[in-house]
């Protein structure tokens, strides 16, 4: 239950900064005094390469927070126990009961998974919400495309090159 308050006052507090960003001139220009100069300066040497090194540290930092604040070995036996009833779900999917069973064990594990894996969350969220309304406001004055598409397009296409990858070489499950 505390989990779950933590959760939700980070959730709260995030969304104040999304809803608040520019009624709030100490916060918005806090973050852009600190990121101007160094992620603006990035990308105002080279966007390309400077939108995908950011996008490389992002997938970095949210890896090795998953790594370092997730209990690794409960997840791969948690991981491991799901994979075996999604098996025996296939085997009994003619059989109500039995895959109603299945569905509850496979439920009561997810439950124990989702505050194994939203813990890096708590590390996580605030700096990246900020981080993406600098995004925002960049992109708002330099209309510019990544890779030949819209900015939140290219961060969602480029972590998904490099997440996979950045867990599977620092073996984080």
């Amino acid at each position: 239950m505390k989990f779950m308050k933590i959760m939700i006052l980070i959730y709260i507090i995030g969304a104040a900064v999304v809803f608040l960003w520019n009624q709030f001139p100490l916060v918005k220009d806090s973050v852009h005094f600190v990121l101007d100069p160094s992620i603006g300066g990035l990308f105002d040497w080279n966007l390309t390469i400077g939108f995908i090194l950011v996008m490389l540290i992002f997938s970095l930092i949210t890896t090795l927070a998953q790594k370092y604040f997730t209990d690794q070995d409960a997840l791969k036996t948690l991981k491991e126990e799901q994979k075996l009833i999604q098996q025996e779900l296939k085997l009994y999917r003619q059989d109500p009961k039995k895959t109603a069973e299945l569905t509850s064990k496979s439920f009561e594990l997810t439950m124990k998974t989702m505050p194994l894996t939203m813990r890096p969350t708590f590390y996580t969220m605030l700096p990246f919400i900020l981080t993406f309304k600098w995004f925002s406001d960049y992109f708002t004055a330099n209309p510019v495309k990544v890779l030949g598409m819209h900015w939140l397009l290219a961060y969602f296409v480029i972590i998904l090159v490099f997440s996979p990858i950045l867990k599977k070489v620092l073996k984080v499950n």
